[in-house]
């Protein structure tokens, strides 16, 4: 009571107190109330309460970002795996001499494509030219169809991998999480016997492709390119005679894969406080990812994906009007997880993928049927599958229409394909491979097109 009748003893500073509160409140609204209200909505989307949820960490943050216990990240592991990723003298197992010393991992995952290909079909060996991001690499007019290194299904992002346990459209790499229960598919004499050395989906997928895109590690070769140092550094626990290995060199290069991480993307330094970053268009994008549009039920977590399956009945990839190779409408790749598992409950059922710099290819979907953001976007506001072999009883429920407007559809398409995209993906590439050759890609022509010789 003292306290109360002090201000009423004193009406001019009760109601300039009153007026001031009042004022910063409406002016909060006024010039933030968007910042708020998206804030609020990713603290509800939010299993911990806290819009640090969708933070990405800082990529020499090890202790923060998710990695395999029987592969710890550290430096040497990581400046040993920039390099191989993008050392084109490893393509040694070539299946024509032509070939050799011409690809890279990096030639289906570059940095300038969002760490996926330039193009609707990445091509490793057998490609001939770049292009000016990867768009102009093209079948050598000397390989045969079979002789190629082409996958029937779209090249996923090796970026933000680090959220996945699990890896590729089907999930086929990876001994723990949901592939506990799929040994009966570890099948030896193929890629999937990776599988069996318990490693987690990057791992596994590291030390499996470097088989399956014909790339060599040994210590002779090793030597000759001048690798022998950093595998000593980066495995000195490794007795000799294992150290420059095949295994070894996947372990590198998934540890180096863990810290490609879309941290400076507008949405990122939002998430860091910097209200700037994104505008207001952006903004309410965002509102709609989180909100109306239901994005957040399927992506979610720091890189914006799940380790979910769903089939929401997008064509393949032997579909679409441009030519591929190595693809029909009967292969495996088609039935998605139900590849790998067999099981009739995963028919054409495709893991979530993650969401950032979409715009540094225009291809989307697994069997790259979309050319556009917006025209996914369009195609999950009307729900109507494409794909005539997907029954609607193996759609998910909520795939169903949103009954966006062409206004929130545009807004929704720019909050993706704007602050979503780091800018900078450049930083993780290396200024240069031992072994003196162009990366990612090594032939004449793209020597060319990439003006590195």
């Amino acid at each position: 009571m003292k306290n109360f009748t002090f201000f009423f003893k004193r009406p001019f500073l009760f109601f300039f107190i009153l007026f001031s509160v009042a004022a910063c409140k409406k002016e909060g609204i006024k010039e933030g109330g968007i910042d708020f209200d998206l804030n609020q909505l990713l603290e509800e989307a939010a299993p911990n309460g806290s819009t640090t949820f969708f933070q990405l960490p800082d990529s020499d943050d090890y202790g923060s970002i998710p990695q395999d216990p029987n592969n710890p990240i550290t430096t040497y592991k990581v400046d040993l795996g920039r390099m191989l990723f993008h050392e084109t003298g490893l393509a040694q197992a070539a299946m024509l001499d032509s070939g050799k010393g011409t690809y890279s991992c990096a030639s289906c995952h570059f940095a300038g494509a969002g760490f996926q290909a330039g193009r609707h079909q990445g091509i490793g060996e057998g490609g001939l030219g770049f292009g000016k991001n990867g768009e102009g690499r093209v079948v050598a007019h000397h390989y045969a169809e079979e002789e190629l290194d082409v996958q029937p299904i779209r090249t996923p992002s090796a970026m933000n991998g680090a959220y996945q346990r699990i890896t590729l459209w089907n999930g086929q790499f990876g001994a723990t999480g949901m592939n506990l229960d799929t040994e009966y598919a570890w099948e030896v004499g193929t890629p999937l016997e990776a599988n069996n050395l318990g490693y987690e989906g990057l791992e596994t997928q590291a030390i499996a492709g470097l088989k399956v895109h014909r790339l060599d590690i040994n210590q002779d070769l090793m030597e000759e390119l001048g690798y022998t140092l950093a595998f000593d550094q980066a495995f000195s626990d490794v007795p000799p005679d294992e150290r420059y290995t095949r295994e070894m060199a996947g372990l590198a290069i998934a540890a180096y894969e863990r810290t490609i991480l879309a941290n400076q993307a507008p949405f990122q330094r939002w998430l860091q406080g910097k209200e700037n970053a994104m505008n207001k268009t952006e903004k309410l994008g965002a509102m709609l990812f989180f909100g109306k549009a239901q994005c957040i039920n399927c992506h979610t977590g720091p890189a914006l994906n799940s380790m979910k399956f769903y089939a929401l009945g997008m064509n393949d990839l032997a579909n679409m009007a441009l030519p591929t190779m190595g693809t029909s409408p009967n292969d495996k790749a088609n039935l998605g997880r139900a590849s790998f598992t067999n099981r009739p409950w995963d028919f054409y059922k495709f893991k979530v993928p993650q969401l950032y710099n979409l715009a540094d290819s225009p291809f989307y979907g697994h069997g790259s049927s979309f050319t556009s953001v917006k025209a996914i976007l369009e195609y999950k506001n009307v729900a109507i599958p494409e794909n005539p072999n997907v029954l609607s009883s193996q759609l998910p429920k909520t795939f169903r229409p949103l009954n966006l407007s062409e206004e929130e559809i545009d807004q929704l398409a720019t909050f993706l394909e704007i602050s979503l995209r780091d800018p900078e993906l450049e930083r993780y590439q290396p200024h240069q491979v031992l072994s003196g050759n162009c990366f990612p890609n090594n032939d004449q022509q793209s020597a060319q097109d990439l003006g590195c010789k």
